[in-house]
């Protein structure tokens, strides 16, 4: 059965008829969710045009299936296999699903219509996995890590599809059961077939409130609810306060990161045709200049300039701290030629620095440690003026012994632990652990130490993170501040206030802003207050 079609149907709590049954997965064992025994016999498994039997509600009579075996679905419709091959392979390759999921699109040939519900469906089941799991645990006998893998990608689908879609629970239940037939084998369908009738049998404002009976404390139900770890709860909990907002906002910042984000496009200065991407559908950003709003679903190669480099996908935050680094006035000198973006990987800022520095005469070094994703940010810069830019691959520390005091402008976006982006990849909550933030930490005071010394006296650097989490943001300019005297914290709000477009946006700053300054501030944006991603900004010079 299509998806295409279900999309836009509203589920109904009609024809939920049954239960979970006696299904068994591909070695035949049971899947755990009989409400009674089977009889000896087994001749009344089937009727006379050979329906299913199923097991009845409660002590009721047991019901046969509506479809003849010959009209029964044997094969994936094309949206759902398109979703089904991305969370498989998020969880056998570390795939990024941002990248598997357009691949996806492209090898199944799905149109706007299809692409949008592989796209809903795809990323959210990954937001979701949490919630979705501990679902399923409560309609089955064996633990989670009990069941295969690949069927309990099909189940969390096909939960997802019941509880959060519009996909009437008949076609939920079809569609996934084959899948699940055509994926993994007739037997392992029964097993969904069975699980899934089970969470059919609940609204989804039950079992919601059946995970948070089982919760026990805030934290934890939050965390289900939302499909957070519980240590990112806490932590995201942290960085509201840290930057001056009220841990009353906890809520809306988790759920936050578990809506559709829309596209997010930039047309390069002199290059992009914004005219022409309005035409194709994309919406203006009332955020920053150049960016521009597009539907989620498809494939962004397809709009105009996208290929060719001219524009591309980046969140509005992003895009904002660039055009703050490039506009931030130098505190001192007049020159404003040699630029530098010592993390440049994968390549979205860099392009967009790239096109301002074209502009004005200026030219940026980017910088990747690693080969593979220095080929990407000469891909993304394909389109900009190559007397502007050329790619190094190195390490960023290596630039306060090679080139001290030599960069007027140096972006600093620090690898980190992502927890700003957590909207845009989904699957990323659930491969982070609160022992990656130390080694993090320690490299990024490493990273802003090598280019504050590759900085020229008077000249400004960005330290950015696509993270709210206090060890990753404020720790790291206080500690660097602590330790270099020359240093100071210039008016980061001032600087992203002027890059914004009037009236949209004041920058969050924290209530501790004047750190090592009488003056100074940083800046972090979240998705919920800013509709951008998390990212983090400090604007520092060195005397």
């Amino acid at each position: 059965m299509s998806g295409a079609g279900e999309n836009n149907e509203r589920r109904s709590g009609q024809g939920r008829g049954g239960n979970a049954g006696g299904g068994r997965d591909g070695q035949g064992r049971s899947g755990g969710t009989r409400r009674g025994s089977r009889g000896s016999g087994g001749s009344d498994r089937r009727d006379a045009a050979g329906r299913q039997r199923h097991r009845g509600q409660g002590d009721g009579p047991r019901q046969y299936g509506t479809l003849n075996p010959s009209e029964r679905a044997r094969t994936a419709d094309p949206s759902r296999a398109a979703a089904y091959e991305v969370l498989r392979a998020v969880q056998d390759d570390d795939a990024y699903a941002n990248l598997a999921l357009p691949a996806a699109i492209r090898r199944h040939g799905l149109d706007k219509r299809d692409a949008g519900f592989a796209t809903e469906l795809t990323y959210g089941a990954l937001r979701g996995l949490g919630r979705l799991d501990a679902v399923i645990a409560m309609c089955t006998d064996r633990k989670l890590k009990q069941i295969d893998p690949n069927v309990l990608d099909a189940l969390r689908l096909g939960t997802y599809q019941l509880l959060d879609m519009r996909v009437p629970a008949h076609a939920a239940l079809s569609a996934t059961v084959a899948l699940t037939r055509d994926k993994v084998g007739a037997g392992a369908g029964g097993f969904v077939n069975a699980v899934l009738r089970r969470v059919s049998e609940r609204e989804t404002e039950e079992w919601d409130a059946a995970i948070v009976d089982a919760a026990k404390d805030e934290t934890a139900r939050l965390s289900v609810l939302t499909s957070h770890p519980e240590w990112i709860v806490r932590a995201l909990r942290g960085a509201l306060t840290t930057h001056g907002r009220e841990a009353a906002e906890l809520p809306e910042l988790l759920e936050a990161d578990n809506a559709a984000p829309v596209v997010n496009l930039v047309a390069l200065p002199g290059l992009g045709d914004i005219e022409a991407l309005e035409e194709a559908g994309a919406v203006r950003s009332e955020l920053v200049p150049g960016a521009l709003l597009a539907e989620a679903g498809g494939d962004p190669a397809r709009l105009p300039g996208v290929d060719a480099g001219a524009a591309r996908v980046q969140d509005a935050g992003s895009q904002l701290v660039a055009r703050a680094l490039a506009g931030a006035e130098l505190p001192a000198g007049d020159r404003d030629v040699a630029w530098l973006d010592m993390c440049a990987g994968p390549g979205g800022k860099a392009a967009l620095l790239g096109a301002l520095a074209a502009e004005r005469g200026a030219h940026l070094e980017a910088n990747e440690v690693a080969q593979h994703r220095a080929k990407l940010v000469v891909e993304g810069m394909r389109a900009v003026e190559q007397d502007a830019w050329h790619v190094e691959v190195g390490d960023g520390r290596r630039y306060g012994k090679e080139a001290p005091g030599f960069f007027d402008r140096i972006m600093l976006d620090a690898p980190c632990s992502g927890l700003g982006a957590l909207r845009r990849r989904p699957e990323a909550r659930w491969r982070k652990q609160p022992s990656d933030i130390p080694a993090l930490s320690a490299l990024q005071e490493e990273l802003l130490l090598a280019g504050l010394d590759a900085l020229r006296p008077g000249g400004v650097l960005a330290y950015v993170t696509c993270s709210p989490h206090p060890a990753e943001t404020l720790a790291v300019v206080e500690a660097v501040l602590h330790r270099r005297k020359d240093v100071r914290l210039l008016d980061t709000g001032a600087a992203v206030d002027s890059a914004a477009l009037p009236a949209t946006v004041a920058a969050t700053r924290p209530a501790d802003a004047t750190i090592g300054s009488d003056t100074g501030s940083s800046v972090q944006l979240f998705p919920h207050a800013h509709g951008t991603d998390a990212m983090f900004m400090a604007l520092l010079t060195r005397d």
